[in-house]
């Protein structure tokens, strides 16, 4: 009985101490660069489709497990595959930024792969023409369509 007592007080003890380190982080500090507590307003997942092909993302991108669902006027010279399966959450402000900003993510090795002749970037600059709203919703569209997955090493000896 008396263990019992003593059990629950550490377990009491333990929550207390992790509810504190939860509420009051230590050592945390943002940069001016720190994207925490950004967030824009609720999008549209369909119309954020639709801004997929009104801003020709589909020019070079397609979306795992939806190839078919839009039509391709031009041939494309760059094929990149979005959404899918991935072991990595793409967070909100990442997705932000790769769709206003899309070089900062390609190393300096491949930036040839995806530059014209001239030097300039092959993703067209969205800045001027893409409203805010079709960027919340294209924003929102693209994260429905990544799915996160453990990596086939976490469930190596689980199973025999």
């Amino acid at each position: 009985m008396k263990t019992m007592i003593i059990v629950q007080k550490i377990m009491w003890l333990v929550l207390f101490i992790c509810l504190l380190v939860l509420l009051f982080p230590v050592g945390c500090t943002r940069s001016k660069e720190s994207a925490a507590g950004f967030r824009l307003p609720e999008g549209n997942v369909e119309q954020g489709k639709l801004a997929f092909v009104e801003l020709d993302c589909v020019r070079c991108h397609t979306i795992a497990g939806m190839e078919d669902a839009f039509t391709y006027v031009s041939p494309r010279g760059i094929e990149v595959v979005l959404g899918g399966e991935t072991t990595r959450v793409k967070t909100y402000g990442q997705l932000v930024t790769s769709v206003i900003y899309p070089d900062h993510i390609i190393l300096p090795k491949y930036r040839g792969d995806y530059t014209d002749r001239d030097g300039n970037s092959e993703m067209a600059d969205l800045t001027e023409e893409m409203t805010a709203k079709q960027l919340i919703d294209l924003v929102t569209f693209l994260e429905s369509t990544y799915k996160v997955v453990l990596p086939d090493y976490a469930y190596e000896g689980i199973y025999p």
